[in-house]
């Protein structure tokens, strides 16, 4: 199927940056949100994004008001309709994403393609929601979805193999690297991340190491551009939490488990950088380690 109009639920951290890079590889972009404060603040940050582009060389202004041209916010459901594409990135919810499926199952054009950007949910449990289970795939953008170069194409068992290259073809347009991922928890990236961002905690809490000695060992050692610690906070350890509780109720496995610190700083509003504190404080000038007391 061609696709020439892209509908993004969700103004948030990653449906902004799918909508800017959907607008930038030519398509027509709808971008939606229930609140119009989100919807502003997401769009203020495509704004910031292309400017910053300009500012640098990477972009020509005209090119830039050319994108910029491409994308239209919306509060409402009725602009999806005629839709060929349309990416969910909503909160990591299932009964929020169902409800949003269902709205849009009833609005959307029957031919048109539904995708959902979840990290950890099984995408098959979205599809079964609508009357469209076989043009339903998972599209899983990495933060920043502007800067990332990675696309999860996630197959699901009633997945049409001509969904399937429609994903594909549309993740290369936008410029990714796609991967096909079949329907399996955490699908490949974060099968593989969250088992090792959690034990980078456990490991701080048996005492191997520090929270700067643990992260300057990883970048050093292994070659990662940043230390778990930092990545986590990054990431959000409320949705780190989320991701690990979803996975440990599939897989019943300790490596998919919330170590008791994870759980103790969400419950205290410690998120990361968004919150402002997390494993490093974010205050000063620049970060520090937050003293735990373990």
């Amino acid at each position: 199927m061609d696709i020439s109009k892209v509908g993004v639920c969700g103004a948030g951290l990653m449906g902004h940056g799918i909508a800017q890079v959907s607008a930038q590889a030519g398509y027509e972009v709808v971008l939606r949100d229930c609140d119009q404060e989100r919807l502003d603040k997401g769009i203020g940050k495509i704004d910031k994004q292309l400017a910053r582009a300009v500012e640098k060389g990477r972009m020509e202004q005209a090119d830039a008001d050319g994108v910029r041209g491409r994308i239209t916010g919306t509060l409402e459901a009725g602009p999806f309709a005629d839709c060929d594409l349309v990416i969910e990135a909503i909160t990591e919810d299932l009964a929020m994403k169902l409800e949003l499926w269902r709205e849009l199952d009833g609005v959307v054009k029957q031919e048109g393609i539904f995708a959902t950007n979840t990290s950890s949910l099984a995408v098959i449990d979205q599809a079964a929601a609508t009357g469209r289970p076989d043009r339903f795939l998972g599209l899983h953008f990495f933060n920043p979805a502007q800067v990332m170069p990675l696309l999860e194409v996630v197959q699901t068992v009633t997945t049409a193999e001509d969904t399937l290259a429609t994903g594909f073809s549309f993740g290369e347009r936008v410029g990714k690297l796609t991967v096909h991922a079949k329907d399996k928890t955490g699908f490949i990236v974060n099968r593989l991340l969250v088992p090792f961002m959690l034990d980078a905690i456990r490991a701080y809490e048996e005492g191997a190491g520090s929270i700067e000695q643990i992260d300057a060992a990883m970048k050093a050692g292994a070659n990662h551009p940043m230390g778990p610690f930092t990545l986590l906070d990054f990431v959000g350890l409320d949705t780190t939490k989320a991701i690990a509780d979803i996975m440990f109720d599939e897989y019943r496995e300790r490596r998919f488990a919330a170590p008791p610190t994870l759980r103790k700083m969400v419950s205290a509003g410690w998120y990361g950088r968004k919150s402002g504190k997390g494993f490093y404080d974010y205050s000063g000038e620049k970060p520090l380690p937050v003293e735990l007391g373990l």
